[in-house]
């Protein structure tokens, strides 16, 4: 069985890291928000994986927790005196063992923590470059709308365990 993969995101992190986002953030930080959320609903609309984008609300006053879920994607934004990083360590418990969870964020403490709670972690640069080769992906795939799609092609890409049983009983007839 596959494990259910997850991506949580440090909001603000990565928007300070990418230079589109960082841009975007010095006139407009809604904007920016908005341009990563957009971002990361195409991305998990073709990877099937699911997506939890943190924003820290911690200095604001009275503020309370947020959730804004759109398809694949949940946008949190984190109560009064809560860091992004302390939700994000909670998610990390709450979905436990039975998941694949990467962390994307450059802070070097939220990743060593990350990797002491066993998920895995990527960087703001990897993050962008893996995004950027799933859009890629995409274009070569909707390029030639006359492209087979075969079973097999799907599976090959989602579940490689699945494709390679599939295989094995093609080829014993």
């Amino acid at each position: 069985m596959k494990l259910k993969e997850y991506l949580v995101i440090d909001g603000y992190n990565i928007i300070n890291a990418w230079q589109e986002l960082k841009a975007i953030s010095r006139t407009d930080l809604e904007a920016a928000r908005d341009r990563l959320v957009e971002i990361m609903l195409e991305y998990s609309a073709f990877s099937g994986v699911e997506v939890i984008i943190v924003f820290d609300a911690y200095r604001v006053k009275g503020g309370s927790e947020v959730e804004i879920k759109h398809p694949k994607v949940t946008v949190i934004y984190t109560r009064e005196n809560q860091t992004a990083d302390s939700y994000i360590e909670k998610v990390i418990g709450e979905l436990g063992r039975y998941s694949l969870i990467r962390v994307a964020t450059n802070d070097g403490a939220q990743q060593q923590i990350v990797l002491g709670r066993g998920s895995a972690r990527l960087t703001a640069r990897e993050l962008e470059m893996h995004i950027q080769n799933s859009k890629g992906n995409i274009k070569k795939r909707t390029k030639d709308p006359v492209t087979k799609m075969t079973l097999a092609d799907r599976l090959k890409d989602f579940d490689e365990e699945a494709f390679i049983k599939l295989e094995s009983m093609r080829k014993k007839g």
